[in-house]
């Protein structure tokens, strides 16, 4: 019964196509029987993945062609998800780098490939979308040369195979200017080169690499199986990272089959599959022998690098939108995601309805944000905050590379917001009217520095930044200029009211909207926080003046998404989350209390 097994990860930078070329790979695989016609990015499944175009969980999805089973690991593109994607790392045995024929590799793709490549793995490189306008399918080529090259590949690493094609339209060739009919050349390239593992002979050694959760059976242990063979109802040995010892009993195994999980009696040595019955495993844990335990190397996870407060939501409009309201929903919630999101951390902050949650920046901590205010929960988020350490004495913070890429005549613009954020230029490459610019930079610089960018360009900027390195802390950052328009009073914001304040500043608000003292409504003009009342209407006098009542004539309001709001904040505000609306609030929400607590 044993079947040829290869197992392949797909690394590309967001939006390269990587999970279209999945699509048709699993089509290619007639997984779909005729009369069923699946929709587009059948990977990302989750509905954030769908709207931001993103992958932002690893999964796995297997494929039969030619009597060979292909196991498809599809990887996050984005460096906020790298806990992800390293896990996933031990689970291949070969590598799919998928790039843009126009945009060649990207910042992302970088990190990721240092993994695969720092994991041996065997890379193909598939340059997808040669059906774009003047693109360079082989400058593309060339720029992958260069980037193997500079994150230490092997020469076996090097002399990768190459395939051209686009998925959108679905053919692949080793020929970019031969189309062809389908893309069984992509296919037929993974069955030569990615090799077929080859494993010691042993007894049972499985490396947990991710988990997946079931409302029924609980949490159940995800992985290669590394050497010998995993029975149902088989005792085994769980082992710690610490190296302690926990036996414990496998009560069902799936392995993958196309999108779903198919249940089996036992797996083959090679095989991806899952675990039920073993309990308290941790990612990096193995599952082994029950007599005579062997660990295998576990993983190491990057630490997060920024933290963020989550605390309930007290606002005025408490409760009134959302399910899940108190802090015990909160806690349990945020308990129920640490089981899976392996690079978040949550500690304690002594008060009860506050904790402080550490992720890998501000992408990752807002796509879990995002997910509770679907699921009905509201809750306030503090400033977001850089983690500082202190090595040798010395306090250092996190450093990131920042890669934006913007039209040439804005160029000077942008190294100048860069260099007043203490970041440092290293490369500037033109690509026709457009420039490519490396900086690195504090992760302190980029929060707000997206915002700032977009508007400086006409949205023109692209911006791609990963984490580098801890290195020592460089000083002050100059923060948001402007101050804020808070709320005097509670009730709706009229008109009349905003009108007269325009020239004040910007408004975030829209007319009628119901507001609340205290309430961050819009920015300054200048750099001091002004209290305003919108809430009041106009006098109702006999006397009429004649061309007083001309219709009002409104700016639109600036209305933020989550990150924005995140990088928007000052230290002494908040961001409130409810299910149907995102909103800025002061810390202290009467006007008596913030004077207060500035004399202090």
């Amino acid at each position: 019964m044993s079947q040829e097994i290869k197992n392949i990860a797909i690394i590309a930078h967001v939006d390269h196509g990587k999970t279209t070329l999945v699509d048709k790979m699993i089509l290619a695989g007639k997984l779909f029987s005729d009369h069923e016609t699946p929709g587009e990015l059948i990977m990302d499944s989750n509905d954030l993945e769908r709207e931001r175009g993103i992958t932002i969980l690893a999964k796995n999805v297997s494929v039969n062609y030619k009597g060979v089973k292909i196991n498809i690991i599809d990887t996050p593109g984005h460096s906020d998800f790298g806990g992800e994607v390293e896990r996933v790392m031990n689970m291949a045995d070969g590598v799919l780098l998928l790039v843009d024929a126009f945009e060649g590799p990207m910042p992302q793709t970088r990190f990721v490939m240092q993994k695969a490549v720092e994991a041996g793995l065997k890379p193909i490189v598939v340059v997808n979308k040669v059906d774009k306008e003047n693109c360079t399918p082989e400058i593309a080529y060339e720029n992958v040369f260069d980037l193997m090259f500079s994150v230490g590949a092997s020469e076996e690493q090097l002399d990768f195979p190459v395939i051209y094609g686009s998925a959108k339209n679905g053919w692949m060739s080793t020929d970019w200017q031969k189309p062809t009919e389908d893309i069984t050349p992509l296919l037929d390239c993974v069955l030569e080169h990615i090799p077929t593992p080859v494993f010691d002979e042993g007894n049972t050694q499985l490396l947990i690499t991710s988990l997946d959760y079931s409302a029924y059976v609980g949490r159940i242990a995800v992985g290669r199986l590394q050497r010998g063979t995993i029975v149902e109802g088989q005792n085994v040995s769980l082992v710690k990272r610490d190296g302690s010892i926990v036996k414990s009993k496998v009560k069902e195994i799936f392995v993958f089959e196309g999108m779903g999980k198919l249940k089996v009696t036992e797996v083959q040595t090679g095989d991806i599959c899952g675990i039920v019955g073993v309990e308290g495993f941790e990612i990096g844990d193995t599952i082994a022998d029950f007599e005579n335990p062997e660990a295998l190397q576990t993983i190491k996870i990057d630490e997060p690098t920024m933290s963020m407060m989550f605390t309930i939501n007290n606002s005025p409009f408490f409760g009134k939108e959302g399910k899940y309201v108190t802090s015990r929903h909160i806690k349990d919630r945020l308990d129920k995601e640490l089981e899976k999101n392996l690079a978040l951390k949550v500690e304690d902050t002594g008060s009860a309805d506050s904790f402080m949650v550490f992720g890998r920046g501000i992408l990752h901590l807002s796509v879990l944000i995002e997910t509770m205010r679907r699921e009905g929960y509201e809750l306030q988020i503090g400033q977001p905050q850089v983690i500082i350490k202190e090595i040798d004495g010395k306090k250092h913070e996190p450093i990131e590379e920042l890669t934006i890429d913007l039209p040439e005549v804005v160029s000077g613009k942008a190294i100048e917001m860069v260099s007043m954020r203490k970041g440092e230029m290293l490369n500037m490459v033109p690509k026709g009217d457009r420039v490519t610019i490396d900086f690195i930079i504090p992760s302190r610089g980029i929060i707000g520095l997206r915002n700032y960018l977009l508007t400086a360009t006409a949205g023109e900027a692209i911006m791609n930044h990963r984490f580098k390195e801890f290195a020592p802390h460089r000083g002050e950052i100059p923060g948001r200029s402007a101050g804020s328009l808070i709320s005097l009073e509670m009730g709706k914001a009229i008109p009349f009211s905003l009108n007269n304040l325009q020239d004040r500043g910007k408004f975030f608000v829209k007319s009628n909207e119901e507001i609340y003292a205290g309430q961050v409504i819009g920015e300054n003009s200048r750099d001091n926080d002004l209290t305003v009342n919108v809430t009041k209407t106009k006098k109702m006098s006999n006397m009429r003046s004649s061309g007083a009542d001309d219709k009002v004539k409104l700016a639109p309001p600036i209305i933020f998404s989550l990150e924005e709001a995140l990088e928007y904040i000052q230290e002494d505000e908040l961001v409130e989350v409810t299910p149907l609306n995102i909103r800025l609030r002061k810390i202290l929400l009467s006007e008596s209390e913030r004077k207060r607590a500035g004399r202090n």
